[in-house]
């Protein structure tokens, strides 16, 4: 005489449980990466077109101010008058280019937030 054994649904045991709390967590943290990718990505294309329309805008600004002060000072000042507004783009570009360069290098991490979130899944597993 043979007798079947069925298998038990027993309850998943404590290691598996943990592991698909770990994995959870996990998932949600790389939806959280991807929400902020998105919003770092959307911003970045909104202040690229704002930026390139100001940078159309004032070019064509300056050129009408180059033109008007060279026909100002044709006559008697056109030489000084065109070097002192070269002079003066290039001040401008330079300290531009600085201001870019230090904005750029004190930029906040761009998943600030998740890696918080991270942090916090640390503390939680290493405390229990």
């Amino acid at each position: 005489m043979q007798t079947e054994r069925t298998p038990q649904q027993s309850s998943p045991g404590p290691l598996r449980r943990i592991i698909s709390s770990a994995f959870a967590i996990f998932e949600t943290r790389l939806e959280l990466i991807g929400i902020e990718f998105q919003e770092e990505k959307e911003r970045l294309i909104g202040v690229l077109f704002l930026g390139l329309a100001s940078m159309m805008l004032a070019m064509m600004a300056l050129i009408s101010l180059t033109v008007l002060i060279a026909i100002f000072f044709w006559d008697t000042y056109r030489w000084q008058a065109l070097g002192g507004i070269t002079l003066l783009y290039a001040l401008i570009a330079v300290v531009c280019g600085l201001r870019a360069r230090s904005t750029l290098r004190d930029a906040p991490n761009m998943f600030d937030d998740t890696l918080a979130e991270f942090r916090k899944d640390r503390d939680t597993f290493r405390s229990h």
